[in-house]
């Protein structure tokens, strides 16, 4: 860390990132901007460039993984601090600056009205602005079916099951710093585990920018073996029982 991990601000907005030395600066000092009584943590999944250097000297709480996790283990990663530390909400912005800061206030309004426990910055939504998203078809069409199959299985449509720009309130935080958190392919999974805990759900549409990267959390895999891993993630994931508060609330006491 890069200074004593102790904090009066009631959020935290966690920045999982990997190799992003390029742009985790300039997200930081937006996220500042934007979100200016949030603290900001860092999650750095074993980068191999000066990620870490460049998040320090932007003014960031680090917290760094010894080895290679992945996206999924990164966000729990800020969970479990957020939950240590008592924070009221979290907000997830990816380190390459496709998530646009300007939609963090729009996401924390909804968790401090208390009106869902988890909300989801969405691309697809009428009002979503700063680019119309642009996918490969067979990723597409990937997306539109688990949005359809995540609408039917919590009774809700869901534009953007695979959206990362999300915000989660204290009891949220609290199930998915557990085991709870689908680490692998924490997209659909995610909110159907929301639901059947018994927490509510709210999409809004968010600010997003074209990723310059080229790269995606899914990258170098195929679609088809996507489609098939998370279909065998959610038959599990309905096969399992309904998670027990009483099993989730004493961790955090």
């Amino acid at each position: 860390m890069n200074r004593a991990m102790t904090s009066r601000a009631e959020g935290l907005v966690v920045v999982p990132a990997f190799n992003e030395a390029a742009t985790v600066g300039r997200v930081i000092d937006e996220v500042r901007r934007h979100a200016p009584s949030a603290d900001i943590l860092v999650v750095d999944d074993c980068s191999a460039d000066g990620t870490r250097a460049a998040a320090l000297k932007a003014g960031a709480l680090i917290l760094t993984h010894a080895i290679n996790l992945g996206d999924g283990a990164a966000r729990q990663t800020g969970f479990r601090y957020a939950r240590s530390k008592r924070y009221r909400w979290v907000v997830t912005v990816d380190g390459d600056g496709q998530h646009d800061p300007r939609s963090i206030a729009d996401i924390v309004g909804v968790l401090e009205r208390g009106e869902a426990d988890v909300v989801i910055g969405s691309r697809f939504m009428p009002g979503a602005s700063g680019q119309t998203y642009r996918a490969p078809l067979d990723r597409r069409l990937g997306m539109m079916f688990f949005s359809h199959v995540a609408s039917a299985l919590i009774r809700q449509r869901v534009h953007d099951t695979t959206s990362g720009y999300r915000g989660m309130s204290e009891r949220a935080i609290a199930l998915f710093s557990t085991n709870w958190f689908p680490q692998t392919f924490p997209d659909a999974d995610l909110i159907v585990i929301t639901h059947r805990a018994g927490l509510r759900i709210a999409e809004i549409p968010a600010h997003f920018r074209e990723d310059e990267s080229g790269r995606s959390i899914h990258s170098g895999i195929t679609p088809v073996y996507y489609v098939f891993k998370m279909c065998l993630s959610l038959f599990v994931t309905m096969l399992r029982r309904a998670p027990r508060w009483e099993e989730v609330e004493p961790h955090g006491s």
